[in-house]
């Protein structure tokens, strides 16, 4: 064995001591130490011109594990919200979540739109929600006796009924009794739904019974109906026959006034991000959520 390759050896020898002895010294610092060994054994060896990629090699490996437990680290700052909302709420509230993502980086809203009375079914049953906003106090007030909202509801809005016909009006519906006409196919909200509970109201008030050939389970469904041409005529918000167009004719009845639904809004106590529902109210509440709430047609609360 020549002079040179022991001193090789006896190099190497000494550094891969230095980096056991090093590594028993602190457990919480042998990482550093047996980078620094290594590096030791990799210049001895390097100066008989072998193994020095090796050593290289290692540390990049090293280095490529911890950016992969970066990158599979959640990304910080996201937030999502669920919101439970009347289904009149809809084309409002949809808008309303992207201004709230836009101005909450990193969050992201999912809405679940249906009848009031569905909903506060579904978040007794258990189904996880951060807010709600119902069509009327009445839903509202059971999710409240069920211990679901948390605080106290804001009223943010009203609304109206008015009468919608296909395109046209082909029955001649004029006024809120021609909706009891013999041969007049009507199509209403069930009576647990708010718009089907504002109706009802409405019939008490005129002495008007109506003989309706659907009751639906939301007002979107009511006017579902009448845009698809399967009845002659239906009792939905103003707001939503504002947004269905041409697609129907709107009648407006003067007895309508006399039955004002208000819309409240409230966090509720299952929610996982409070304060950022809490936020989402006040956006509802607020400026920028009464205006487009006043464009669709909805009143203000009173």
């Amino acid at each position: 064995m020549s002079r040179h390759v022991r001193k090789v050896l006896v190099a190497v020898t000494a550094a891969c001591v230095a980096a056991t002895a090093v590594g028993c010294t602190s457990s919480g610092s042998s990482s550093a130490s047996s980078s620094s060994a290594s590096a030791a054994a990799s210049s001895a060896v390097s100066s008989s011109g072998k193994a020095s990629s090796s050593a290289s090699s290692s540390a990049g490996g090293s280095s490529a594990g911890g950016s992969s437990a970066a990158a599979s680290a959640p990304p910080s700052g996201s937030a999502p919200l669920t919101v439970f909302a009347a289904a009149s709420l809809k084309a409002t509230f949809t808008q309303i979540g992207t201004i709230f993502q836009q101005e909450n980086p990193g969050s992201t809203v999912t809405f679940n739109f249906a009848g009031s009375s569905d909903l506060v079914a579904q978040l007794i049953a258990g189904a996880p929600a951060d807010v709600f906003a119902s069509a009327d106090t009445a839903n509202m007030t059971k999710a409240t006796d069920a211990g679901l909202v948390s605080g106290t509801p804001l009223n943010f809005a009203t609304n109206t009924l008015t009468i919608v016909t296909p395109p046209g009006n082909p029955a001649g519906i004029t006024s809120f009794a021609d909706l009891a006409k013999p041969g007049v196919a009507v199509v209403v909200c069930a009576p647990q739904v708010p718009c089907g509970a504002a109706a009802q109201k409405v019939e008490t008030n005129t002495g008007v019974t109506l003989t309706p050939v659907s009751e639906e389970n939301s007002v979107t469904d009511v006017l579902g109906k009448i845009t698809s041409g399967q009845a002659d005529a239906g009792l939905v918000y103003v707001t939503d026959a504002s947004g269905a167009g041409d697609k129907v004719t709107t009648v407006s009845f003067p007895e309508s006034t006399t039955v004002v639904n208000t819309y409240p809004i409230a966090t509720l106590t299952a929610a996982t991000e409070p304060s950022l529902a809490m936020t989402f109210v006040e956006l509802v509440t607020g400026p920028e959520g009464q205006q487009l709430l006043a464009a669709a047609g909805f009143q203000p609360a009173t």
